[in-house]
Formats: C-alpha cells, structure tokens, sequence
C-alpha cells in the first residue's frame, strides 16, 4: 500500500501543531533565556516545514491517493509494522512500570531484529543508544526520564 504524500503531510502537519499547541503550557526554566519547550518546538516547527513541503510536491505529483501494493501481501513485513505499533504501546503502558532504561533496551532490540539485524549486534546497539539517549536527556537537558524498576540504581 502506498498512500499519497500529501496525506502524509497533512497528518504530519496535523500532529507538528498538536505539538505547538502543547508545548505552550511548559512552565519556563527558571534564570534562563529557554525552558523546555524549545527543543519540542523546534522539531514541531521543522516537522510542519517538512510537512508542508511534502504535502506541495505530493499535490504536484498528480498520483493517486491510495495504490495497493505488495507490501501489505509480505508477511515480513506486515510483521515488523505490527512490532512498530505494539512497541509504541508497550512504552507507553510499562514505561512508568519498568523505566526508561529496561523500555528502550527492549524496544530498541525488538526493532532492530524485526528489520532483520542480528541480535548480537541489536543488543549491543540498544545499550549503546538507550545509554547515550539517557545521557543527553536525563543528564544534559534534566528531562525527567522514569526509572522504573531501577529506581535503586539512579545515577
């Protein structure tokens, strides 16, 4: 199935604006000139540029809105769009529960081998990425990330 760019766009779109508009209820940080709703509102601003640039050249490209294809007919890899959807629920529902740390270990290594990549090698990618992922946020931009199960182990 391939759906036309400009659908895409518009619910990109769609979704960069939720997040403008959500991210006006971020308190601001105390003595600095930013507080955290840049860094959201910069990817939200970029992600409707990008959204408004694709939905122009899918308008343009005269092709039509929906065309069935091979890709839903390929078990392989209407599995790994399943794995995509569940892992978003799984974060969602158990990321209080286990943490950010357990969560994205997970995730991550689901994802990679549900795209073929071999375990070994997911795993280690994971740590690597869930550690700096972490790093960045929790330490460098004191993003509140949950702990989880973990909580003992805070650094």
């Amino acid at each position: 199935m391939r759906i036309h760019d400009s659908l895409i766009g518009a619910v990109l779109l769609l979704l960069s604006i939720a997040v403008l508009w959500h991210i006006q209820s971020f308190p601001p940080a105390a003595g600095q000139n930013f507080g955290p709703a840049l860094f959201p509102g910069l990817a939200a601003a970029g992600l409707a540029l990008c959204s408004l640039a694709l939905m122009w050249q899918g308008l343009r490209s005269g092709q039509p809105l929906l065309v069935l294809g091979e890709g839903l007919r390929s078990p392989r890899r209407l599995a790994a769009f399943t794995i995509v959807i569940a892992s978003m629920a799984f974060y969602i529902l158990m990321a209080d529960r286990l943490g950010f740390v357990l969560c994205s270990l997970l995730v991550l290594t689901l994802l990679q081998w549900a795209c073929g990549v071999r375990l070994p090698i997911a795993l280690a990618v994971a740590v690597a990425a869930t550690l700096v992922i972490h790093t960045c946020f929790y330490k460098l931009l004191k993003v509140p990330l949950p702990w989880g199960v973990l909580q003992r182990f805070a650094w």
